[in-house]
C-alpha cells in the first residue's frame, strides 16, 4: 500500500525511475538517513515504513522521490503489496538496489530470555530479510541491481547480554555471504555494512524493550543476574554515537561505485571490536568479563 500526502494525489503508477531502490525501516535512525541521502543523489527511494503517519513525516521532511510504503518485514501480505507497489512503478526498468535495513534488539540472559522473544528477534531481523529479499529479486534482475543488508559489528562479534541480536547478525552474515556466491551468475552483487555505535532510536527502543522483558524474568534471574540489569540498563540510557548518516555515506557508496566491496565496517569502534576478536578466545572472554559488574558467585 503507498501512503499519501495528506493533500496530494498520488504517485503515478507510470513513473519509471531511473535509479530505484527500496529500504525497510526508513522510518528513523539509519533508515531514514539512507532515505534522505539516496533520494538527494538521485534515487527514486520506496520508504518502507509500519505506519502512514511515519510515511507521511518522512515525505515532508525529505527532498527528491520519495515514495512511502506500508512494509512491515514480518507481515508477509505486505510484503507481496508493496512488491505489486514497486513492480508496478518500476516496470522493465528494475529496481538498481534494496536495502534491508529493518531490524530490531532483544537482550537479557540467555539462561531466562523467554523464547517467545527470541523467535521475535530472529522474525524481524533474519526471516524478515529473507522474505523481502526473495519478493525483490525479480526486480533485482531486471536492473542488475545490488543488495546492501545492514549487518553490525554484532555480527562479527558476540558480547555477554546481547546474544538474540548478536545471533541475528551472526546469520545475516551467513545468508549474505551464501547469496553473494549464489547471485553471481546474474551480477547482483550483495554488500553487508557493519556498524559500531550509531546514534539511532534502536537504543530507546531497545532500553524499552528491556524494561519489558526485566518486569517478566522470575526472582532467579535477578539472583543470578542482578547487578547486570541496572547496568546495561544504563548503557542503554547513555549510549552515543556517530550519526546514522556516517553508515547512510557508505550504503549510497555501496550502491554508486563500479565495483563495491564485499563488506564495510563504519565506525572506530568497530574496528577494535574486530581486533579484540583477533585475541585467543580466552584472554578476549576475560577482557570483556572485566567489564561487567561482578554477578553469579560471591
Amino acid at each position: 500500500m503507498m501512503i499519501k500526502r495528506n493533500v496530494t494525489a498520488p504517485a503515478d503508477p507510470a513513473l519509471q525511475p531511473a535509479r530505484a531502490v527500496v529500504i525497510t525501516g526508513a522510518a528513523t535512525g539509519i533508515g531514514a538517513a539512507c532515505t534522505q541521502r539516496l533520494a538527494a543523489a538521485g534515487f527514486h527511494v520506496f520508504a518502507g515504513v509500519r505506519n502512514a503517519r511515519d510515511g507521511i513525516a518522512l515525505q515532508n521532511r525529505v527532498a527528491g522521490q520519495v515514495t512511502p510504503v506500508l512494509l512491515d518485514v514480518t507481515d508477509a501480505a505486505q510484503i507481496a503489496a508493496a512488491h505489486e507497489l514497486v513492480a508496478t512503478s518500476v516496470g522493465d526498468q528494475g529496481l538498481v538496489g534494496l536495502v534491508n535495513n529493518a531490524g530490531v534488539a532483544v537482550g537479557g540472559p540467555l539462561e531466562f530470555l523467554p523464547i517467545a522473544e527470541l523467535r521475535y528477534q530472529m522474525e524481524v531481523n533474519v526471516y524478515g530479510m529473507v522474505g523481502v529479499t526473495q519478493a525483490f529479486l525479480p526486480l533485482l534482475r531486471r536492473a542488475t541491481g545490488r543488495i546492501v543488508n545492514m549487518s553490525s559489528i554484532s555480527g562479527l562479534a558476540a558480547t555477554p547480554f546481547v546474544g538474540p541480536y548478536a545471533a541475528s547478525k551472526y546469520a545475516l552474515e551467513a545468508l549474505s555471504d551464501a547469496w553473494r556466491v549464489e547471485l553471481r551468475p546474474w551480477g547482483i552483487q550483495v554488500v553487508l555494512v557493519e556498524p559500531g555505535t550509531i546514534a539511532t532510536p534502536i537504543w530507546q527502543k531497545g532500553l524499552e524493550m528491556a524494561d519489558r522483558l526485566l518486569a517478566q524474568l522470575p526472582p532467579a534471574a535477578h539472583t543470578f543476574y542482578g547487578p547486570i540489569f541496572p547496568f546495561m540498563r544504563a548503557r542503554l540510557a547513555h549510549t552515543q554515537g556517530i550519526p546514522a548518516d556516517s553508515v547512510a555515506q557508505v550504503v549510497a557508496q555501496a550502491l554508486i561505485v563500479k565495483r563495491p566491496n564485499a563488506r564495510y565496517l563504519v565506525g572506530n569502534d568497530a574496528r577494535v571490536r574486530v581486533i579484540l576478536e583477533r585475541l585467543p578466545t580466552r584472554w578476549r572472554d576475560r577482557l570483556i568479563a572485566s567489564r561487567l559488574p561482578k554477578y553469579g558467585r560471591n
